[in-house]
């Protein structure tokens, strides 16, 4: 886990379908609200389909070259299907409810990242690398119909595998101040001054963002008010509208 970092050029050593089998069956042992298993897996093997989503998710190429490619789904759509075939409206003394609402959502988005991560540890014990692509998020229309998605799913991660072509040590955290006891604190002054410093000397090194001075700019430039994240959050609004049923 320490040596972990992601992964976005690949050897043309395969994944083979035992590796392939090992990590879902990993990743199927996440633990599960109310052993629900609110989410859904979807290899993506078509290189056309994996062509489309270098370019809907932020034009990022190395997504096509990826050797395996798997997209995780918080999926309570398979459970208001099961409930209809149940025949719930029989049931008596029962409080009946006809849609998912926002708690279900997101109970199943952590269901599948949670599955998502031990994914993620177990290609790493095979000597497998993984990048997160969190722009499946972003082009919210046509993500659904190429995935073919009904309204209550939301495709919340992304993931590409892969041998790495070369290693690289993986980036540092911040980890000061991350953990709070009992409430949450606020960053004072000083302590917002220190983390900046901390990040500051941690990243500036790799490069930042043009016409920035520190490090938080140019996360707020590249990351926050970017084009791309503006798009992610018009997306994200789409996918909730669409799973609370205010959208067709």
């Amino acid at each position: 886990m320490n040596a972990r970092c992601s992964t976005r050029a690949y050897s043309d050593e395969p994944i083979t379908s035992d590796e392939r089998q090992t990590i879902l069956h990993t990743a199927m042992r996440a633990p599960t609200g109310g052993n629900m298993m609110l989410y859904s897996i979807i290899e993506i093997e078509d290189q056309a389909m994996k062509d489309r989503l270098a370019i809907d998710c932020d034009d990022q190429p190395f997504i096509a070259e990826a050797p395996w490619v798997l997209v995780f789904v918080a999926d309570f759509q398979k459970w208001m299907d099961l409930f209809g075939h149940s025949n719930v409206g029989d049931l008596e003394r029962c409080a009946h409810r006809d849609t998912p609402g926002p708690g279900d959502l997101l109970l199943a988005c952590s269901d599948a990242l949670i599955a998502a991560q031990n994914a993620v540890i177990a290609a790493e014990s095979l000597g497998i690398g993984s990048c997160y692509i969190g722009d499946i998020l972003e082009m919210g229309e046509e993500i659904s119909r190429l995935l073919d998605l009904p309204p209550f799913t939301l495709p919340i991660a992304m993931l590409c595998f892969g041998r790495a072509k070369s290693q690289r040590a993986p980036a540092g955290r911040q980890e000061k101040y991350v953990v709070m006891r009992d409430r949450y604190h606020r960053l004072t002054s000083d302590e917002l001054r220190d983390v900046s410093d901390a990040l500051q000397r941690e990243y500036a090194p790799h490069g930042l963002a043009p016409g920035v001075a520190n490090y938080p700019q140019a996360i707020y430039k590249r990351k926050f008010a970017s084009a791309f994240m503006a798009e992610m959050n018009r997306s994200a609004q789409w996918w909730i509208d669409r799973w609370s049923a205010k959208t067709p």
